[in-house]
């Protein structure tokens, strides 16, 4: 019997795209799905395709960006399965597009909201219902490649995705004693509609130097090369294979794997610099006192 059998997950964004395929993934697996999204309309078809296929499923709307909604959802989670066992964070948006001056605060703050709060909140959330019943658990946190390297052109969605792999490798360490396993997922380019981020963007975050932005070539080439990535329902059986692995960082494009290693080699170099330096001598050997 497989290990997520009977047990339930939520899952952030679960409307369509990467969430929907791991709901899809984890429902063939016999977990019980709570589906949580901003869009009703969407929801709703999922919930419908979720139940047709004979998942036990459960769906309720949400903006990860309010920490009370995340509690209601926690509440009718509970009510109707009784246990919470896994989080997956997976809403996210793509933010602004553009260079350093064309930045807007709205498009930041909108995106720090989304994809970093709406993390975090689920976490606080969650982790203490999967604690209570002491069988352990799982958090996955859907960041990116972009959090695993810059991208240019895209700070705040690089800037979240990466603090977001930060929070998964802190969290792996202080969740270990109470048997809650973290992974973080990284996909490179999937064919969801996160291009399409700004229809579920909320009024207080507009800005009208954001939808020029955004209008622009750049927008263009990010949705080309997203309809070019792999399908979504690759990633969600791949979360289960890397789950069943005990893997914690998820990777879904193998290709990428030279720049990372271009990125650790720079970092390595950068240290044995360090090393050398006589500035540094008297602390080249000292132990560490963190980490």
């Amino acid at each position: 019997m497989s290990q997520f059998a009977g047990k339930t997950a939520v899952i952030s964004g679960g409307a369509e795209g990467i969430g929907l395929s791991i709901a899809k993934a984890l429902g063939e697996q016999k977990m019980n799905i709570v589906l949580a999204d901003i869009d009703e309309i969407n929801l709703e078809k999922a919930y419908l395709e979720l139940e047709s296929a004979g998942a036990s499923v459960l769906a309720v709307v949400l903006n990860v960006a309010e920490e009370a909604q995340w509690q209601e959802v926690a509440e009718r989670a509970i009510e109707r399965f009784g246990k919470v066992h896994m989080v997956v964070n997976n809403a996210g948006v793509g933010g602004g597009s553009g260079p350093i001056e064309g930045q807007d605060a709205k498009a930041w703050q909108w995106t720090i909201d989304v994809n970093l709060m709406g993390v975090v909140y689920g976490a606080k959330v969650m982790v203490p219902l999967i604690k209570q019943h002491g069988e352990g658990g799982w958090v996955i946190n859907v960041a990116s490649m972009a959090g695993m390297g810059g991208v240019p052109y895209s700070g705040a969605y690089t800037a979240t995705k990466t603090a977001v792999v930060a929070l998964s490798e802190s969290w792996s360490v202080e969740l270990k004693q109470a048997d809650i396993k973290v992974s973080v997922l990284c996909p490179a380019f999937v064919q969801t509609r996160i291009y399409e981020s700004q229809r579920n963007r909320p009024d207080r975050y507009q800005s009208d130097a954001v939808a020029e932005a955004d209008d622009g070539a750049s927008s263009t080439k990010a949705k080309e090369m997203v309809e070019r990535g792999i399908e979504p329902s690759i990633v969600g059986k791949r979360v289960v294979e890397a789950l069943s692995q005990g893997e914690m960082y998820i990777f879904t494009h193998p290709n990428y794997r030279p720049i990372i290693q271009q990125r650790s080699a720079a970092i390595d170099a950068a240290f044995e610099r360090a090393a050398k330096s006589p500035l540094l001598q008297h602390i080249v050997n000292q132990e560490l006192d963190m980490l």
